[in-house]
């Protein structure tokens, strides 16, 4: 039995759900790896995900630092983005120490990290083979909004990386390490019967066009709920539980959902920031994409290049957001890019990195 430690980026969602998809597949498919999961933000999510599989356990340990957003905004805040980094740098050899300790006591032989520096950097200070799996790493994500001397830092643990799978929209260098993979996109199951019943519970009659209106767990904006968008004909919303929109037409996902693809998979139309964990859930659903420009997020921008390129997105902007009223128009726009054109590729991404971890 092997343990792998399998390490999670703390902000947001969306790469705790992505990774979800990535353990489902080595579990089932390696019957003798014990997988434990070093994370934080998403910690009860995940423990709700993995109820029933005794192979995986769990350690509660701050991973990395994400993006910090101005107040009422999906822009970042840098000064405070700044001040989080270098606090995060200062204390990086004691949690180095922390995650080495754990690592020589659970007898930790292989190390997956999406995409956190510390799970990466432990590896390496032990000789353990490491695995970065995403479509950026925290140093290419920063750059441009984070002092040299942080994103340097940053810099040197990546190259410690041994394995990179890099995914759909990745924008990421070759690293110089051993070997680097290339991957498209992929997502947790989809249980066709569990779509529908989320349809018929929000529209019985089904005579409403659904819309998922996606800006993220992290993100709270006080003039959501003043938009005209929840006014839209012939419309029915899916928000996140955190969104504070109490509205007829509005349909809040429960706090306790754990399956959320579902209700991705439920919409006739996904209105999200480039997020790549919802993008890849709509993408793997064949559900078309509209999504709403952040010119500052380096992440946002190479993914929306790659959908607009792919035609897989229409795109909206911040302000365009603020008049916006969804019409069947709209819907049917959307509908016109090539929303069945990429296959779920969770097993396959599974299936090498079981590969690499049994060669070692």
């Amino acid at each position: 039995m092997k343990t792998i430690a399998y390490y999670i980026s703390d902000y947001g969602y969306g790469h705790a759900t992505r990774s979800t998809a990535i353990i489902r597949e080595l579990v089932r498919k390696n019957k003798n790896v014990k997988i434990i999961i070093c994370h934080s933000f998403a910690i009860d999510f995940l423990h709700q995900s993995f109820r029933h599989e005794p192979c995986v356990g769990f350690r509660e340990v701050a991973t990395d630092v994400g993006y910090v957003l101005k107040e009422n905004s999906l822009e970042p805040d840098k000064d405070l983005l700044n001040v989080k980094v270098s606090s995060y740098v200062s204390g990086f050899s004691i949690k180095l120490n922390q995650e080495t300790q754990f690592m020589k006591e659970k007898n930790v032989s292989f190390v997956i990290s999406d995409i956190s520096p510390l799970g990466i950097a432990s590896a390496a200070a032990l000789n353990i083979p490491s695995l970065g799996l995403s479509n950026f790493t925290w140093y290419t994500a920063y750059e441009g909004l984070i002092e040299e001397r942080l994103l340097s830092f940053l810099h040197e643990q990546y190259k410690k990386m041994t394995y990179h799978f890099s995914l759909a929209c990745s924008y990421e260098r070759h690293w110089g390490i051993e070997e680097n993979q290339s991957f498209g996109f992929y997502a947790r199951y989809i249980d066709e019967h569990e779509v529908q019943r989320i349809r018929k519970e929000i529209d019985l009659a089904g005579e409403n066009n659904i819309i998922y209106f996606g800006l993220g767990m992290k993100v709270d904006i006080e003039t959501l709920s003043e938009l005209p968008i929840w006014q839209s004909p012939n419309c029915k919303f899916i928000v996140s539980s955190n969104v504070d929109v109490n509205h007829p037409n509005v349909y809040r996902i429960p706090k306790n959902a754990v399956e959320t693809q579902h209700y991705v998979a439920a919409a006739d139309l996904v209105l999200t920031k480039a997020g790549w964990g919802t993008v890849s859930e709509a993408v793997c659903a064949g559900v078309p994409l509209l999504i709403t420009n952040r010119s500052s997020m380096k992440e946002d921008r190479h993914t929306i290049d790659y959908l607009v390129r792919h035609q897989l997105c229409n795109l909206i902007e911040w302000k365009e957001l603020e008049s916006l009223v969804v019409t069947s128009s709209l819907i049917e726009a959307c509908r016109r890019q090539k929303v069945n054109h990429y296959k779920n590729e969770a097993m396959h991404i599974a299936e090498k990195i079981n590969k690499k971890i049994k060669s070692k």
